[in-house]
């Protein structure tokens, strides 16, 4: 594996990030458009409603142009998506901006794994995944700190206050194009018989498959969900300002970095299983404390631990379901990505359980998801 391939590979997984910027985004727009929780969250849901849409599609596309050029689709589009979010200012042109960056993103998602498989050749294939994880991780919890910068600093942002993060977005993403664009990939051809869409869902039939990606969805939701619940949690509880709450959610993805860039190390050297159990736990004991806490060092407790605890089951989950079908990697690849659209299945449902009884109603829904994914322990390898 060479380092000058895996480095713009993992520029990729940093535009890959640009998809959590949603989760702050909702709660600015929620304040300057005076929303309630549940249409606020139809915002950051839209973005991942397209992963139902696109990723199986994106799978049989990777047949037929191969998957470095799959990639180079999906950051053209996502960084169209954040040109159109520098000028919206209204409710209907972010539904449109949001949308494309949600369908940039499945593209994204469902051809970057696979191309890892290729340069990484399959070896420590989970860790390298939850490396690039960790380069995601990072560009998550800056979001929230360019955008808290833009609407408080005194230093001028160029009149976008906290949408000046999309146009920073936006020029790494042409930078990740235009390096991936002058890398060298070698991939093999796909022999045999294009597969169709019932022939991905029919991969849904072998359990590992259909297991791993309610998994996804539960792994994803509680992610997003967090990601999104968390400043709401601290303004409820604590009575603070959206300003001072945003500083959750870089907290949340400052625990997933280190979490991602531990989880690295830690999967080479302790059983899968081990560490899979640890970090489920880690997310029970935070949304515990999340549910019932009212001080502030309870509820940033929380938020690290979940953090850190969602930080790398999504690559181990993908990587079980793929390694468990090695032959259709690219459609497994895009059922697995098809799960991510369980974040909206989840944003809806926190949003009417948090406008019933307060944000303890979205943080039931995350504990659902959590039940799942211990489950779900049974089938990750010793």
């Amino acid at each position: 594996m060479k380092k000058s391939v895996l480095i713009p590979v993992m520029l990729c997984f940093f535009a890959m990030g640009f998809v959590d910027l949603v989760g702050i985004a909702s709660n600015y727009v929620k304040e300057d458009l005076a929303l309630n929780d549940s249409t606020a969250n139809m915002i950051a849901s839209l973005v991942f409603f397209w992963f139902l849409i696109f990723s199986i599609p994106t799978g049989m596309l990777m047949n037929r142009i191969g998957r470095k050029n799959t990639v180079l689709l999906s950051l053209a589009v996502t960084v169209l998506a954040l040109l159109m979010s520098v000028f919206g200012q209204s409710f209907a042109v972010l539904l449109v901006a949001f949308s494309l960056l949600g369908i940039g993103n499945a593209l994204l998602q469902t051809s970057l794994n696979p191309l890892v498989a290729v340069v990484t050749g399959g070896e420590n294939l989970a860790s390298t995944l939850t490396f690039g994880q960790f380069v995601k991780a990072t560009a998550s919890f800056l979001a929230p700190l360019i955008a808290m910068w833009g609407a408080t600093s005194a230093i001028p942002s160029f009149g976008l206050g906290w949408r000046v993060l999309f146009p920073i977005y936006m020029v790494i993403g042409i930078l990740a194009t235009l390096w991936l664009f002058g890398t060298r990939i070698h991939e093999e051809p796909v022999e045999g018989k294009a597969s169709s869409v019932a022939d991905c869902f029919r991969l849904l039939g072998k359990p590992v498959v259909l297991l791993s990606f309610v998994a996804i969805m539960c792994c994803v939701g509680i992610d997003v969900g967090v990601n999104t619940t968390a400043p709401k949690v601290l303004m409820e509880r604590l009575g603070i300002s959206l300003n001072e709450a945003a500083s959750a959610t870089s907290l949340y993805f400052i625990a997933r970095t280190v979490g991602c860039f531990t989880g690295s190390f830690f999967l080479r050297m302790m059983k899968q299983r081990t560490f899979y159990v640890i970090s489920v736990a880690m997310i029970f004991l935070a949304l515990l404390g999340l549910g019932v806490g009212t001080t502030k060092a309870v509820l940033y407790a929380s938020i690290v631990l979940v953090g850190y605890g969602d930080s790398n089951l999504f690559s181990i989950i993908v990587s079980r379901a793929m390694l468990s079908e090695s032959a259709k990697q690219n459609e497994v690849s895009g059922l697995m990505i098809t799960g991510i659209f369980g974040a909206m299945v989840f944003l809806q449902l926190m949003g009417f359980a948090s406008d019933a009884i307060g944000q303890l109603g979205a943080v039931l829904v995350l504990a659902a998801g959590a039940l799942f994914l211990a489950f779900y322990t049974k089938l990750v390898k010793e």
